[in-house]
């Protein structure tokens, strides 16, 4: 049973009619919401504004159905001010551009007019998913974050063999194996830094990806029991699904459990309410802030509810915050 009356539940996510049900996490949290009595409000994608110093939300009521087409209706549009009550999901897929960032500080307002966000519109700011593994070094494989091609082709060299990728990437996009004296590698490090204007990352290439790149949930920095390994297949080196892994579950391993308590505990300090860990083999190597997935997967191998479990948390923290009150 919830533990407080019913909320509005509003997502800000891509378009709803695109998605893959089967595999869509926010989906999994809709239905969830749903099935607990909550209210759901669908904000039409760039609906967020101001006006004057309230932020506001185009919205329309959303029924969901568990269904790989014909799995939403939509209301009629109306204009809804944020406040108290309110749970709202900040589900929207990255490039974390400027209208990502514009996005995010318009949450902070509804954050400060009473909404419970998630997660944290700061955090969503402060946490790029590239570089907020490196807060955890001792978690992480030999990484280099510069816009000097020289410096990272001596890492590729010095390493042998490497993966370098953008900062904002998501998916697998625009990630480059490279080995030390590859003849494509000075026109692979032009790419990404565009001749040296943008920052990319290397890491020392990790051959354990060939068991799977493990993305471990964790809700309210405490990890999910099990991780999906999203494993290459076939000539590709990349296990994203998106890019065409196969995902397998597995129950954490003690250093999955290890890592994942060595982050936790900040991304609950920070209100980061749902956060996914990418891990290859024993390295941290990804912290997912802005729309991490897997639920879909999880739930259905393991007989789990994940977003049963973010709700619980949620619906807590809101009983918890009116007590304090």
């Amino acid at each position: 049973m919830p533990l407080v009356a019913p909320l509005d539940v509003v997502v800000v996510m891509d378009p709803i009619e695109s998605i893959k049900t089967a595999k869509d996490s926010t989906f999994a949290m809709l239905l969830e919401a749903q099935r607990r009595g909550h209210r759901l409000h669908y904000v039409r994608p760039g609906g967020l504004s101001l006006v004057g110093a309230c932020a506001v939300a185009t919205v329309a009521p959303l029924a969901v159905r568990d269904a790989a087409k014909g799995h939403f209706e939509l209301g009629a549009w109306s204009l809804l001010e944020f406040g108290p009550n309110q749970v709202v999901l900040m589900r929207k897929d990255p490039p974390v551009d400027a209208d990502y960032l514009h996005d995010t500080q318009l949450l902070g307002m509804a954050q400060a007019q009473g909404a419970l966000v998630i997660n944290n519109p700061q955090g969503l700011r402060d946490f790029n998913e590239k570089l907020a593994a490196l807060l955890f070094p001792h978690c992480c494989p030999p990484t280099l974050v510069t816009r000097d091609a020289a410096m990272l082709k001596a890492f590729v060299n010095e390493h042998v063999e490497a993966v370098l990728k953008p900062l904002d990437g998501m998916g697998g996009r625009s990630i480059f194996r490279a080995k030390a004296g590859e003849p494509n590698l000075n026109v692979i490090l032009e790419t990404l830094t565009e001749g040296g204007h943008h920052l990319a990352m290397a890491q020392r290439y990790l051959p354990e990806i060939v068991d799977g790149d493990k993305r471990i949930l964790l809700v309210d920095g405490e990890p999910v029991d099990y991780c999906l390994a999203r494993i290459p297949q076939g000539d590709e080196f990349r296990g994203n699904l998106a890019a065409g892994g196969r995902g397998e579950g597995r129950p954490l391993t003690d250093r999955d459990r290890w890592i994942a308590a060595q982050v936790g505990p900040e991304m609950k300090r920070r209100g980061m309410l749902f956060v996914g860990l990418d891990v290859i083999g024993d390295y941290l190597t990804e912290v997912n802030v802005t729309s991490p997935t897997c639920i879909r997967e999880l739930d259905a191998q393991f007989g789990l509810n994940i977003a049963g479990r973010l709700f619980d948390r949620l619906e807590a923290s809101l009983a918890e915050a009116k007590l304090a009150n």
